[in-house]
């Protein structure tokens, strides 16, 4: 689930689609209409999930997906080596999601604390402890 904007008018901490990863912008440049050419846009984001240095270049007046990002609070039922078994605190429904990669944040999370976590399409990552 997104909408859709233009490209000139995403801002820095703004999230959009690139390369169908949900990324958080870092950097904005904006380039003038040259003589046969409409003005440019350069953008690059942080990816959510991957962590990686994502880059987009279009014309302005072109559109962008906005992802609509869920912020939602879960309980830790059971640390799964890798993923963390969580039960969502309003739909009670259980989720695997991988274990962060933040070894700070991993090494805090134990059974029962509530945590939040971004859904963003079909994928979720857990991004605080809240308890």
């Amino acid at each position: 689930m997104s909408k859709v904007v233009e490209l000139g008018s995403v801002k820095e901490g703004s999230w959009i689609l690139i390369d169908n990863e949900p990324c958080q912008v870092v950097e904005v440049s904006h380039s003038k209409p040259g003589k046969h050419g409409s003005a440019k846009a350069r953008v690059v984001g942080i990816g959510l999930f991957d962590d990686a240095k994502h880059t987009l270049m279009s014309p302005v007046d072109e559109k962008v997906e906005v992802p609509m990002i869920e912020k939602r609070n879960a309980q830790v039922l059971a640390l799964l080596g890798d993923h963390i078994q969580v039960m969502d605190l309003e739909t009670y429904d259980t989720l695997e999601l991988p274990m962060p990669k933040d070894s700070q944040l991993a090494s805090s999370i134990t059974v029962g604390v509530t945590v939040e976590y971004w859904k963003v399409q079909s994928r979720a990552k857990i991004m605080r402890i809240k308890s």
